[in-house]
């Protein structure tokens, strides 16, 4: 099969993945208000401990299914992923307490590999140099959607709180089925390597990559980066409602205008970047404008003003991709995997730690025992965290000049 209709397949299946994911997202405030009886900032606490129980187990597994798919190919563990997820839907559409809401975290973050098997899918199926505009694609349909999902979410939001939950578990289900029957594998037999579950914890993930040049430095570059970018899925609804008194209705569009913006960038725009700037001054120009953004928002007066702000803050598609490029050309095809698990699961380590970060210290400058009153200070933690990122990054490419390899 050509290359670009095996990406065909990949594409829908992260495509379908993201609008899943987006549906539930202008509800979440409203769910666990009604399960807990609880207050807008008791709901981002707790919103916060949900991300966190998420993100554990995405830590935990990430590597182990990341070395599975190295050895068992990238199909059968990106189907049982969707499975997961299903159940993990099911699970908090149904939920009558809180306990069971978690219950359904904890088995979403084994999901969670879903996209890092797909960037390890491209890595098997592309060269080099040609990576970074695919994983870019990958990237837009994920923007592609965040356009579908959380509009559809918002609209289904009206309805009750629960029906975006049962409408992404059945478009996983449709995604997994879709992947049954049509998607192939892309790890040749011959790239294939035997399961070390001394490979397959986080550490140990991590471990094998400080054998390949310069890589644990961007990795650091990337943990460092997403401790910002976390604030946006962890309080983007509830600073929303805090601060313009949004409804379900207006946050999925919001998130929807983000989704647009995501797409414009990393389905046209930094295809025709990157060949004239590279990956490391593509990175650069995202990093400056992802910290621009957050401090925008911070201090946005109006509701409206967020929409030219998500124009601006949409360079951060320019981020992953590029820093994702990089350390791809530096690891050997039957690493992929290993590298995108571990990836995956600094992930998952940065949502342990950022989401209950962002949402206590947005409940805490939300609420009445605040010096001041200022919902917007997680996006200040977030422009801190981002010009950190920048800073490493341009140490590393100062100190170790990144070259790309073939294999």
């Amino acid at each position: 099969m050509r290359p670009q209709f095996a990406f065909g397949f990949i594409f829908v299946t992260v495509l379908l993945d993201s609008i899943g994911f987006g549906i539930i997202m202008p509800v979440v405030p409203q769910l666990i208000m009604d399960i807990s009886g609880d207050t807008l900032t008791g709901a981002a606490r707790t919103s916060g401990l949900l991300m966190f129980a998420f993100a554990g187990m995405q830590f935990v597994a990430s590597p182990v299914l990341g070395n599975l798919s190295d050895r068992y190919g990238r199909r059968p563990v990106l189907l049982c992923s969707l499975l997961a997820m299903v159940c993990n839907y099911l699970l908090m559409g149904w939920a009558p307490t809180l306990f069971w809401l978690f219950i359904g975290r904890i088995i979403g973050g084994v999901s969670a590999s879903t996209y890092g098997i797909a960037m390890a899918y491209v890595a098997d199926t592309f060269a080099p140099e040609k990576r970074a505009q695919y994983f870019a694609l990958l990237g837009a349909g994920f923007g592609l959607g965040f356009i579908i999902g959380p509009a559809i979410g918002g609209f289904l939001g009206e309805y009750g709180t629960r029906m975006p939950f049962y409408a992404a578990a059945c478009l996983t289900a449709i995604n997994m089925v879709y992947g049954y029957f049509i998607l192939p594998e892309s790890l040749k037999s011959d790239n294939r390597r035997a399961f070390s579950m001394a490979r397959a914890n986080p550490l140990g993930a991590l471990n094998q990559l400080r054998k390949y040049p310069g890589v644990m430095a961007l990795v650091l570059v990337y943990f460092t980066y997403m401790l910002g970018h976390f604030s946006l899925p962890s309080i983007w609804a509830f600073f929303t409602i805090e601060k313009f008194n949004w409804s379900p209705r207006d946050i999925g569009f919001s998130l929807s205008a983000i989704g647009v913006a995501m797409i414009i960038v990393q389905a046209f725009l930094i295809r025709r970047v990157l060949p004239i700037w590279g990956p490391t001054k593509t990175a650069v120009v995202g990093l400056v404008a992802t910290s621009l953004s957050f401090v925008l928002y911070a201090f946005a007066p109006y509701g409206w003003m967020m929409y030219p702000i998500i124009a601006v803050g949409a360079l951060q598609g320019f981020v992953v991709p590029s820093v994702q490029s990089i350390m791809s050309a530096r690891v050997p095809s039957n690493a992929q995997g290993e590298l995108q698990g571990a990836i995956g699961s600094m992930s998952g380590l940065v949502a342990i730690l950022s989401p209950p970060f962002m949402t206590q210290l947005f409940a805490y400058f939300s609420s009445d025992e605040s010096v001041v009153y200022f919902p917007g200070a997680p996006f200040i933690a977030s422009a801190i965290f981002t010009l950190l990122a920048l800073t490493l990054l341009l140490r590393t490419v100062t100190r170790q000049p990144v070259k790309e390899r073939s294999d």
